[in-house]
């Protein structure tokens, strides 16, 4: 049985963590005391869920996050320090920090210790996510207890929604474009203008015409897309912006 901690304390654990080939002890007492923390435990590094959704998801959502008064997001998964350090690397998580509960101790600690031995995973944490005041668990989103590896309620917007319900969320900006494209550069200089943070898609000279015929009707470089529209080239985002 899944146990809900609200109200208690987070375990007293000490982490087994590398950092620049050198071998560190981290605490809990670092890593929450006289913080406000958001934390979300998973099944394991470079599990599917975990790396398509999970994970991506509190990175992109930590400049709001940060906006409504969290210091840090933590990631823990019951996997060694070696193997957290290579899953940063493979993702976009330059937002958070990862913890390696490799002995489960932590986990345990909070009642979240299960059994996946069907998958040849031994024990490893069910997926969960909390709110962490000064070491005291305020809200906790746990998973249900069905089979597979539900993943419904300890997602980033549920937990930013639970902190403040009309948080803004970073905008989503893809800007395609082509080398040495004056217009581009133009159009990525207007996105930085207005503090935009943007992806950035090169397409090669082969492709360029089919790609952007396909997602947006039209044949030039740039082609701009916020949050799921389409703006279109540099004159047409600079009259959105205006």
């Amino acid at each position: 049985m899944l146990q809900n901690r609200e109200g208690q304390r987070v375990p007293n654990v000490t982490f087994r963590v590398r950092e620049n080939n050198e071998w560190k002890d981290v605490t809990t007492a670092d890593l929450f005391e006289g913080k406000t923390v958001v934390v979300f435990s998973l099944p394991g590094a470079f599990t599917p869920t975990c790396s398509s959704s999970h994970l991506p998801r509190y990175n992109e959502l930590a400049p709001a996050f940060k906006a409504n008064g969290v210091d840090s997001i933590l990631c823990v998964s019951v996997n060694d320090t070696f193997v957290m350090n290579e899953w940063a690397k493979d993702q976009e998580a330059g937002n958070i920090i990862m913890v390696p509960d490799g002995n489960g101790d932590f986990t345990e600690g909070m009642g979240m210790l299960v059994d996946k031995n069907d998958l040849g995973f031994g024990k490893r944490s069910w997926r969960y996510s909390m709110l962490v005041k000064d070491g005291v668990v305020e809200k906790m989103f746990i998973e249900p207890e069905e089979p597979g590896d539900p993943f419904k309620v300890s997602d980033a917007d549920t937990m930013l929604n639970y902190i403040n319900p009309n948080a803004k969320k970073p905008d989503q900006v893809v800007v395609f474009s082509k080398v040495g494209c004056p217009h581009c550069a133009r159009a990525k200089a207007l996105l930085e203008e207005k503090g935009y943070e943007f992806v950035e898609v090169p397409l090669d000279n082969k492709v360029r015409g089919k790609v952007l015929g396909a997602v947006s009707g039209k044949m030039t470089a740039p082609q701009v897309f916020i949050n799921g529209k389409l703006i279109g080239s540099a004159d047409d985002l600079a009259a959105h912006l205006a």
